[in-house]
């Protein structure tokens, strides 16, 4: 697709330039893919998009921040009303909260390196920043008896071979973990097990908790090896070399190869949110806004992602239909929870 000519301005805007040579590539495709079946033709590219207005087509399966909280509440529940049949009171570990004022959930905030330029200017590549220092809350005390209910061993017991576990807790219901509290028969892998069976991987068919995030990564794996990456990853090493950064190859690993890391050596300006840092990032966003890096990775790995939930539609169906049921599963227990 080429723009309708006009005639020809002293210097055209670097954006609309942008645009148009990603319009004249964004159908190309072909060649050998690193997964045997060449590269995908892309879909439409958007010109130096905010990571937060990212949409991948595996977001569609996998949990946001609050969904996961929310779940993690739900299991805790699971363990204490198994642990309650034993005769013992307990309550798991507080759920992390967030921070009072964070921003919305920017899934994809990362995922192509450091993208946001307020962000890069004011904190570098320090991504703690503003966030605090996140603590996880300590697992409460329990008695030795207890300890057996809710992990299934002994205490002092455990070795680097675990005891055997069902997969799933309708596999659990034909595994005998040997163990007994109170007269009844402890669940393979204790409670804590158990809870995470019944929310998770209830029946045999239950697709694997990590399915998604596997095929996510396999996706982003692939784009990484795709030419139209592998151009604009050389064009951003180039802008990057301008600015007095040539060491560097790869967004992943900036402050790695300059120092910035916050290693010993790195001195009290060298550290991931210190001045050097920010210099770094600022020119490190700048060239993927310049390249639009972001616009044409996300097109590629959309499309690399496209694909793999085609090939997956049967097994990804199934597991829809299953993270609903266990939503449904916790709104229920939070109904009653929740006093009259």
């Amino acid at each position: 697709m080429r723009p309708t000519r006009r005639p020809r301005p002293a210097a055209a805007p670097a954006a609309v330039l942008l645009a148009a040579a990603l319009l004249a590539g964004c159908g190309q495709g072909g060649g050998g893919g690193a997964d045997g079946k060449g590269e995908p033709e892309l879909g439409p590219v958007a010109v130096r998009p905010a990571t937060s207005a990212l949409s991948l087509p595996m977001d569609a399966y996998t949990d946001t921040d609050a969904e996961a909280g929310r779940m993690a509440q739900v299991q805790g529940m699971l363990v204490s009303q198994c642990m309650a049949r034993y005769g013992f009171t307990y309550e798991g570990p507080t759920p992390r909260q967030g921070a009072p004022g964070a921003a919305p959930e920017d899934r994809h905030r990362y995922l192509f390196g450091l993208a946001d330029p307020a962000y890069a200017a004011a904190h570098g590549y320090d991504q703690t920043a503003g966030a605090g220092s996140p603590v996880k809350p300590p697992a409460p005390e329990v008695s030795d008896s207890a300890y057996v209910v809710l992990n299934g061993e002994q205490r002092g017991t455990r070795t680097s071979q675990p005891p055997a576990d069902a997969r799933t807790e309708e596999e659990a219901a034909q595994l005998d973990s040997g163990l007994t509290a109170g007269g009844q028969k402890v669940p393979s892998g204790g409670c804590g097990r158990e809870g995470y069976r019944k929310l998770y991987a209830p029946t045999k068919d239950s697709v694997d908790l990590l399915f998604p995030f596997g095929l996510a990564s396999e996706a982003h794996d692939r784009s990484k090896r795709d030419s139209r990456v592998v151009e604009v990853l050389k064009n951003w090493s180039a802008c990057m070399a301008k600015s007095g950064y040539g060491e560097v190859k790869s967004p992943y690993d900036v402050t790695e190869k300059l120092g910035l890391d916050g290693g010993p050596a790195a001195g009290p300006d060298g550290g991931p949110g210190g001045p050097k840092a920010i210099a770094a990032a600022k020119a490190d966003v700048a060239c993927k806004r310049e390249v639009n890096l972001v616009g044409i990775w996300a097109a590629v790995e959309e499309a690399y992602q496209k694909r793999l939930v085609e090939e997956h539609a049967q097994t990804l169906a199934l597991y829809k239909k299953q993270r609903e049921a266990r939503f449904k599963l916790a709104a229920t227990l939070a109904s009653s929870a929740t006093p009259g």
